[in-house]
């Protein structure tokens, strides 16, 4: 017996799908953190105020102590940042790693992202670093900020390719039935 009337066809439709979805592998689509390159505009800062210090130790000498302390503090706040956050994008997640002492994974379905907005300032798009800003219906993170990602554009293009991709794959268009 053939599928005639709307009802077979939209239930064959409905199966057809579902057996493609259960056979699908999860792939890893992209992989980063955070980029020395959106810190280039803190290390041409503490050039200047190294400057700024070293011509000051002429007229008061114990400025120049203010120097080591200004470069490990930008080293150590780049370290942070490096090493704090990782992301990883696949076909049907995103996951999103924080912190260095205490490890916090959270993972965001992409079917749930809502929304992929990036955002550069001058010098971030002459470098391709920028921040990109994740709107989505995941309860413990409705937005989240991604700063310092390389390659930006591109990754942003991404996200939003699969996030819709992944809408389509798992909606039935009830129209073409």
């Amino acid at each position: 017996m053939s599928s005639d009337t709307p009802k077979d066809r939209f239930i064959a439709s409905a199966e057809s799908r579902q057996a493609d979805s259960d056979q699908d592998v999860e792939q890893n689509l992209w992989t980063g953190g955070y980029s020395g390159k959106a810190m280039y505009g803190t290390w041409l800062l503490g050039g200047l105020v190294t400057i700024g210090l070293v011509a000051g130790m002429f007229a008061f000498p114990p400025v120049g102590f203010g120097i080591p302390v200004l470069w490990i503090f930008m080293g150590v706040a780049f370290a942070y940042k490096k090493l704090s956050v990782h992301y990883e994008l696949t076909t049907q997640r995103f996951i999103h790693k924080s912190g260095i002492l205490k490890r916090v994974t959270d993972r965001i379905e992409v079917i749930d992202i809502d929304d992929v907005t990036y955002e550069q300032g001058i010098v971030q798009r002459m470098l391709g670093v920028g921040t990109i800003r994740i709107a989505s219906s995941d309860r413990t993170h409705p937005e989240l900020v991604l700063s310092g990602i390389d390659g930006v554009q591109q990754v942003a293009d991404t996200i939003d390719d699969i996030r819709r991709k992944e809408r389509r794959k798992r909606g039935l268009h009830i129209e073409s039935i």
